[in-house]
């Protein structure tokens, strides 16, 4: 299997959030930061340093991971540009050794039809599939966007959905990536949909994916996060999802409650366990009632009321 090098460097002041930011898609990173090393050790320790470090730029740091050929490298892509985006941090995101018209491709072999929830499947577009009795089939292509089905995050968003949903809800996701939960709740019965993203090509990616699963009761645009969002036909969502990072979700939780009706929900995921009670106490703090949590692999999604 052919493995790529995802490298990204910035500043070295902001090199503990692009870490924190690259830890959400793989938790074995390596870091290159020269900005400790004196030039003068080159009379101490002679050859034993290389050349090219002690001649290195000591403003910048950079921040790897190695991703195989059946990940969407695309979508890492897309998720990391957003997050350096929300994080007013300018960066270089670089592939290294592998070419680059095979990354783009190689991934879509390995991505095959994915069954989440009791009966929701995500199908890749170039897949054909035969769906059983009552499965409600969801074509993707997620191209340069976050949102294949495969996340453990966008499952247990995806279950929720599925097991909460009403039929009539309007239903707003913010931070939608390739618009899959959107998706998922207008196949679920929402009568309208909102879908979000801080970045462009992932809201083109959202309405080809809803003109191609016949949703034309979802809205795509773009916003930075709770920005720019607008209510539709002037009433409060039902449901809100944010499948984002743990951090987001707490900037979130002064002003989403103004967007969700009384005794709506939030379904917030893409929190690491070890992030859980933090985003539980940020969503009590601003009204919200924990109902339950669901967790996979590391990874938690909680689901909250509005009080």
């Amino acid at each position: 299997m052919t493995w790529s090098q995802l490298k990204v460097t910035c500043k070295v002041p902001h090199l503990d959030t692009l870490c924190a930011i690259m830890s959400y898609i793989d938790s074995s990173i390596m870091i290159e930061d020269y900005s400790d090393i004196e030039t003068g050790l080159k009379t101490v320790y002679g050859d034993l340093i290389d050349e090219s470090i002690l001649n290195s730029d000591k403003t910048v740091a950079s921040c790897s991971i190695y991703v195989s050929e059946d990940k969407n490298i695309n979508e890492y892509i897309s998720f990391i540009q957003s997050q350096l985006t929300e994080n007013g941090i300018d960066a270089k995101i670089e592939i290294l050794g592998t070419d680059e018209e095979e990354w783009s491709t190689a991934w879509k072999k390995y991505y095959k039809p994915t069954h989440i929830g009791k009966k929701m499947v995500i199908v890749p577009t170039w897949e054909e599939y035969m769906p059983g009795d009552g499965e409600i089939v969801i074509e993707m292509d997620p191209g340069m966007a976050f949102g294949t089905g495969t996340h453990e995050t966008t499952r247990l968003c995806a279950e929720f959905l599925e097991e909460n949903l009403q039929a009539g809800d309007y239903l707003l996701d913010v931070g939608s990536g390739s618009g899959i939960l959107a998706i998922c709740a207008s196949k679920l019965g929402a009568e309208k949909c909102a879908a979000c993203d801080i970045d462009p090509i992932a809201v083109r990616t959202e309405k080809e994916n809803a003109e191609r699963n016949g949703c034309p009761n979802i809205d795509c645009y773009v916003s930075d996060l709770l920005s720019d969002v607008k209510l539709m036909d002037n009433r409060p969502f039902d449901i809100v999802t944010a499948n984002i990072v743990a951090d987001i979700i707490i900037r979130l939780a002064p002003d989403v409650g103004a967007l969700i009706r009384p005794n709506g929900l939030l379904i917030a995921s893409g929190i690491i366990d070890e992030r859980e009670a933090d985003v539980d106490a940020a969503l009590q703090k601003y009204g919200f009632e924990k109902i339950s949590a669901k967790h996979e692999k590391g990874w938690c999604a909680i689901l909250v009321k509005k009080s």
